[in-house]
């Protein structure tokens, strides 16, 4: 079965820098895009960035130049480098992929503060 479990998370001051990962399995990880969201308290879910099979890379504009996804398919993990961190970074991520359904990770919890 599909498996997404993420890291990395943890307090960072405002300026600072990240890098989660998501260990994939259960899947053809390869021939699959992969997805970054974020939940912040009290607000909806949000995309944050998605990497396709062929490594083409998309970005919301709130962390555009700030943020890198990228994928290691012989290591079946996705990263999200995050850089310049601001408090309003401050949510917990997902890891996720769409295969007829989407599937979710347990997240991992980014706080920016000083």
């Amino acid at each position: 079965q599909v498996q997404l479990v993420e890291s990395g998370g943890g307090l960072v001051q405002p300026g600072g820098s990240l890098r989660l990962s998501c260990a994939a399995s259960g899947f053809t990880f390869s021939v699959n895009a992969m997805y970054w969201y974020r939940q912040a308290p009290g607000k909806e879910r949000e995309l944050v960035a998605t990497i396709t099979a062929t490594s083409s890379t998309s970005y919301a504009d709130s962390v555009k130049g700030r943020f890198t996804i990228s994928r290691d398919n012989a290591g079946n993990t996705v990263y999200l480098q995050m850089n310049s961190l601001k408090p309003e970074d401050t949510a917990v991520y997902y890891c996720s992929i769409w295969r007829g359904q989407r599937y979710w990770g347990q997240g991992t919890l980014v706080t920016v503060s000083s």
